[in-house]
């Protein structure tokens, strides 16, 4: 909770640290008058009582709003010349800025007033020098020398004055900040390549573990997370090289994966499954075979050998990807429960599968980049992009869209052992116009980094560090667990790695992104979940700050397996946009944008969010796509060059009445899918969206999907889905396409314009 503080009568001081908050000091009156616009933690009143003595605003780049006159520029008070000054012109409001070069944990901040001070005004903070917050205002300031005791971050600092105490203008001889660290920055502890800490939910098997143990391991982990679809539980289980006899029944939030260079080095006789088997289907309380809320787990670069004549299942829907995947003896894959269950949506990349996938009752379905024996059955919409062995393409019936190859692909990081027991990251190559897997015929492309160039991160480490290992050049390996974050993760460096295990998770605590990546070449984020906090926060993801203009083609940032979710968990969840994409060129592999419609906190006014995805940035594209539930434009495309591949849609189940949903005058609801209307080239196939209006059946969208009529706008293979006739979809796109309600609940379009 935010807490008063008290200002010495010749000090005022400011910190910026990573939760804005205020630590108690010593003063007098003045202190009651002034007010500290931040929250309180034992964390940063710790690193207040340790301020360092470095200045580290001392001749770093100065700015003001405004100069007396050459003499007096705003450079002049932070040279460490305390007869040198800047002055302002003579009026109301002012300001001087430092750049302090990077994101500082910033404890104390002293201001050396010349006669002419200021009387009113505040201490802004910002990680942009665009959007700022204040952290500190008063209105009755003395002058003089102050000093003042806070804690919070940022990179640029802001002095500005509202109100002048004097007929001249603001007049600052010297501005000084410490930091909680001296100015040497966080310590970030190194990483032994043989032997790293993976912390306590991460087990590593090998070859010479009993097979008792292993098995009994792996069963404790399943029954733990069953049916925990909400809780804080994160676990990975890691297989070294070597041949294994196990069957790995995947709960929520668990990571089965080989620590192989090829899938083929980890040999798994057994079973590695997903099971529809705890979620009651329709009204008949012994019906469990529903699959439709088997999210968040992974099963990823392994060999598995079923026993003789037995099937694999996995029967999962969305966030469940079985990515650089080997299944050599089952005659089936079964994506379903096998009988009469529900599923609704999945993935398969760079996987092999020896026999034949059989896709039952799935909805939909992405295989990018595989090789298939044979492919089986159809619902609404599969998408076959790559792949090896899929079936002709024959939409709408059956709903197969198939291309041939795909344009541009880089696979996802893995990590792995090599052959003298080191842990590295294999950070797989980019590749144009590919079909199969990138390794079964023979070793994929691509780049190796060792373990001892990443900081292995565990819940409860500070963002400041993270930030520290970041701006070192470290890349980073975030442990299962939930990160609770007071500050933004900034990934600033071009070819930087974050790669989460066990789904990862990451909760703004504060309002703030819980992750932002710089308009630079390479950056890889891979198997993240990021949970929106309770605070809103106007974007969840940003890669590449607003205005990016740099051209990545040659090197582009790539998403693989993030997920976002908005409420459903312990707390509410709050977020304005999941994902939003400004830099050019960037590559989605496998997104779930989530606002939640079911689990804890779940309302039209509970878990708040606008969009899922907002594009800006020219020539994105996007593999298998999920946004579901948000309350505008689901997807907003405002770039050119855009391309998705598969897109799997659900709009929110929960609004309350058609009047408080629309877009503008004339259109009931919002499109799932809008395509700006400035955007003259953008293209997509097999893409789908469904209503079911709970709340209130009567509702009605105008439009599925949302496009401007210009030659270069193509989509290929659209469909909507009125599920079970609750609701209605009046046109698949603009004003083309059946009407899907309880009539017709189906209705497809293969090609628009």
């Amino acid at each position: 909770m935010s807490r008063s503080r008290r200002l010495s009568a010749l000090t005022f001081a400011l910190v910026l640290a990573s939760a804005f908050v205020v630590a108690p000091g010593g003063g007098n009156a003045q202190a009651a008058q002034a007010s500290p616009l931040t929250t309180q933690t034992a964390r940063t009143h710790q690193a207040a009582q340790a301020c360092g003595s470095t200045n580290v605003a001392q001749n770093r780049p100065a700015t003001a709003s405004s100069v007396e006159n050459g003499g007096t520029p705003a450079s002049a008070a932070v040279d460490g010349n305390p007869g040198t000054r800047w002055s302002s012109a003579f009026a109301d409001p002012q300001w001087l800025q430092v750049d302090l070069g990077s994101t500082q944990a910033i404890c104390q901040v002293v201001l050396n007033w010349e006669s002419a001070y200021g009387r009113a005004f505040e201490v802004r903070v910002s990680d942009n020098g665009t959007s700022w917050s204040p952290i500190y205002s008063t209105t009755s300031s003395t002058g003089g020398t102050q000093t003042l005791d806070v804690a919070g971050s940022g990179r640029y600092l802001r002095i500005h004055g509202t109100q002048r105490a004097t007929g001249w203008g603001y007049s600052l001889w010297e501005v000084a900040v410490r930091t909680s660290d001296g100015g040497s920055g966080p310590v970030v502890p190194p990483t032994d390549p043989r032997n790293p800490d993976f912390g306590p939910n991460v087990d590593v098997f090998s070859p010479s573990t009993p097979q008792a143990e292993l098995q009994n391991r792996l069963n404790v982990i399943s029954a733990r997370q069953h049916t925990n679809q909400f809780g804080s539980e994160r676990y990975a289980t890691l297989f070294k090289p070597g041949t294994y006899t196990a069957d790995v029944n995947l709960g929520f939030f668990t990571q089965v994966a080989g620590l192989g260079l090829s899938p083929d080095d980890v040999n798994l006789n057994g079973h590695v499954r997903v099971e529809a088997d705890w979620l009651q289907q329709g009204d008949n309380p012994n019906n469990l075979g529903n699959a439709t809320q088997n999210f968040w787990r992974s099963a990823e670069n392994l060999a598995v050998t079923t026993p003789p004549g037995q099937i694999e299942r996995w029967a999962v829907s969305q966030a469940a990807p079985y990515r650089r995947m080997h299944l050599k003896g089952a005659p089936e894959i079964q994506l379903w429960n096998g009988g009469d269950g529900w599923a609704s949506g999945g993935l398969f990349a760079d996987t092999k599968i020896d026999g034949r996938v059989v896709s039952g009752s799935q909805q939909q379905w992405f295989s990018r980049n595989s090789e298939f024996g044979s492919w089986a059955g159809s619902v609404w919409n599969m998408v076959f992009l790559g792949v090896n062995g899929a079936p002709p393409p024959h939409f709408p019936n059956p709903s197969h869209t198939v291309i041939g190859q795909t344009p541009v692909i880089r696979e996802k990081p893995f990590l792995y052992v090599d052959a003298t027991g080191s842990y590295r990251v294999f950070v797989p190559a980019l590749r144009p116009n590919t079909a199969g897997t990138s390794w079964s015929n023979g070793p994929a492309a691509g780049s190796s980094i060792s373990l001892s160039e990443f900081y292995v991160v565990k819940p409860g480490a500070p963002v400041a560090t993270i930030n520290a290992a970041l701006a070192q050049g470290k890349h980073l390996l975030l442990t299962p667990g939930v990160y609770h974050l007071d500050d933004t993760i900034r990934v600033t460096r071009a070819n930087t790695v974050v790669l989460g295990l066990g789904l990862a998770t990451l909760q703004p605590d504060t309002g703030k992104a819980a992750l932002t990546v710089a308009d630079v070449d390479g950056v890889k984020l891979a198997g993240l979940l990021v949970d929106a906090g309770p605070v809103n926060s106007p974007v969840l993801i940003e890669v590449g700050p607003a205005g990016s203009t740099a051209n990545h083609a040659a090197n582009p940032t790539s998403l693989h397996d993030v997920f976002v979710r908005i409420g459903g968990g312990p707390q509410v969840g709050k977020a304005t946009v999941s994902l939003r994409v400004n830099s050019n060129n960037v590559i989605g592999d496998h997104l779930w944008l989530w606002r939640a419609d079911h689990g804890n906190a779940v309302g039209w006014d509970l878990n708040t969010a606008a969009n899922g995805l907002v594009v800006n940035g020219n020539d994105v594209t996007m593999y298998g796509l999920f946004a579901e539930h948000y309350q505008q434009y689901e997807t907003l495309w405002n770039g050119n060059g855009g391309r998705t591949y598969f897109y799997q849609n659900e709009m929110p189940y929960d609004v309350p009445n058609q009047a408080s949903w629309s877009s503008g005058p004339g259109t009931l609801g919002w499109a799932a899918y809008k395509v700006g209307d400035s955007v003259s080239t953008h293209e997509a196939w097999g893409v789908g969206v469904y209503s079911f209006f709970q709340t209130n059946p009567s509702i009605v969208a105008s439009r599925g999907f949302e496009v401007p009529d210009k030659p270069g706008v193509r989509f290929h293979n659209l469909l909507t889905v009125s599920l079970g006739g609750v609701g209605t979809i009046n046109r698949i796109i603009n004003n083309t396409g059946g009407t899907s309600n309880t009539t017709t609940q189906v209705n497809y379009l293969p090609s628009y314009p």
